[in-house]
């Protein structure tokens, strides 16, 4: 484990693994860096991979008060480790993160996101757009396992007789244990859950070459997701991974990362990828 310190002055716990071209993996909610782990892995043979702790997560600080442009910060400080630029993979929410963070002009060379959450039509009922402040009442009054559930509920869609079981799980106190952080992710993500693309058109002016995912097997959610962040990128194409879903296999995901990550620019902009799938 190494740390890198963000411009607040919070230390960012990061891995890096294999040798070449750098390539930094930016987790989604409740995950610390060993959910990165089995990808970077795969990936390590073609690239140096970073896997960090969001702060807040595992062995980074977590300092207050927070803000969106901290989360952006840490990143920044994890390219300035890689040796001031890099590729970026973004998985759920992650992927806003790091669309923020390429739309405030860090030196992100490439952008891969697998399935970001946003609710962009009727395929899932809205979110309200003051979630963040509710699941931040529900922290500051200690009910961590009530915003647990709210979240697995209202935005995962995981049902009330399943949430009833996995309280009593062995993983669920390590998931209290972050659920503070779920405040964060989605004050990153602000208002793209509310039904409407409009709120996303804020990452219009991304042009660095962007490769957006999604699975197959998913929600229809992430399918419209996936499309209209396509369509308003101007430099993005998309791919959806058959027999996939919100928990990509990172053994289908690590040889799309090395074919997109690995192409040079020129070569990306003479290649019409469309939508491919890609299986086993």
């Amino acid at each position: 484990m190494e740390r890198a310190i963000s411009q607040d002055g919070t230390p960012i716990a990061f891995d890096r693994l294999g040798d070449g071209p750098a390539v930094i993996i930016v987790v989604g909610a409740l995950a610390d860096r060993s959910a990165g782990a089995p990808l970077a892995a795969l990936l390590a043979p073609h690239f140096t991979v970073f896997t960090y702790d969001r702060r807040g997560r595992g062995d980074s600080g977590d300092t207050a008060p927070y803000a969106v442009k901290c989360e952006v910060e840490d990143l920044e400080a994890l390219i300035r480790e890689a040796g001031g630029s890099a590729c970026v993979f973004g998985g759920s929410s992650g992927a806003a993160l790091a669309l923020d963070a390429a739309n405030r002009g860090r030196a992100i060379t490439k952008l891969a996101l697998y399935e970001p959450p946003f609710i962009v039509d009727e395929s899932s009922p809205p979110l309200p757009k003051n979630y963040a402040t509710q699941l931040a009442e529900l922290i500051a009054a200690g009910r961590r396992s009530d915003a647990l559930e709210r979240y697995m509920n209202e935005a995962l869609g995981v049902p009330a007789e399943r949430l009833t079981q996995m309280r009593t799980a062995p993983f669920w106190p390590a998931m209290e244990a972050v659920a503070h952080t779920l405040v964060y992710d989605f004050t990153i993500l602000g208002d793209t859950m509310t039904g409407t693309r409009l709120p996303i058109q804020k990452w219009a002016s991304v042009t660095v070459p962007t490769l957006v995912m999604d699975g197959g097997a998913s929600a229809a959610v992430f399918h419209s997701a996936a499309q209209a962040l396509t369509d308003i990128l101007p430099n993005a194409q998309r791919r959806t991974l058959t027999g996939q879903d919100h928990a990509v296999d990172p053994q289908i995901l690590a040889p799309l990362l090395e074919e997109f990550f690995g192409q040079s620019n020129e070569r990306y902009a003479r290649t019409h990828w469309g939508e491919i799938y890609c299986g086993r």
